[in-house]
């Protein structure tokens, strides 16, 4: 149980799809500190994967990634796919413009961080995520 946030009785598990290791790293300590569980990968093919095996709470997903299947691509499979596609997503990502964030949310995202983030503010964001108060 998150001794912080409420009363689950299970830990909300957060998936972190970023390919530069130090905000990986910065991401799942932050959120450690906040008692989620984290799981992280480098690109968006093994997001895409992990989410269909892990079934996470919540995907932080930058829309940069190397490989074939950027954030925006794995955004939109996520959304088509019967299994996983109510998943709640988090773009976190340094592209700021207005056509970005709108090509984020056309993508299906649920929310979006720009980079550098406050860490508190982070933390705001994923738990109005994971733990929606209706």
């Amino acid at each position: 149980m998150r001794p912080t946030h409420g009363s689950r009785d299970t830990l909300s598990t957060v998936a972190i799809a970023e390919d530069d290791r130090d905000i990986r790293e910065l991401v799942e300590l932050i959120l450690g500190e906040e008692g989620y569980a984290t799981v992280a990968v480098p690109d968006g093919h093994s997001a895409l994967e992990m989410c269909r095996r892990e079934r996470p709470d919540l995907l932080l997903l930058d829309v940069s990634m190397p490989g074939e299947l950027s954030g925006l691509e794995v955004c939109r499979r996520i959304r088509s796919d019967e299994q996983i596609g109510g998943l709640p997503i988090m773009l976190l990502t340094a592209r700021a413009r207005d056509q970005d964030i709108n090509a984020g949310y056309a993508a299906g995202a649920d929310d979006y961080l720009v980079k550098p983030f406050n860490p508190l503010e982070l933390s705001r964001r994923v738990r109005a995520l994971v733990e929606p108060t209706d």
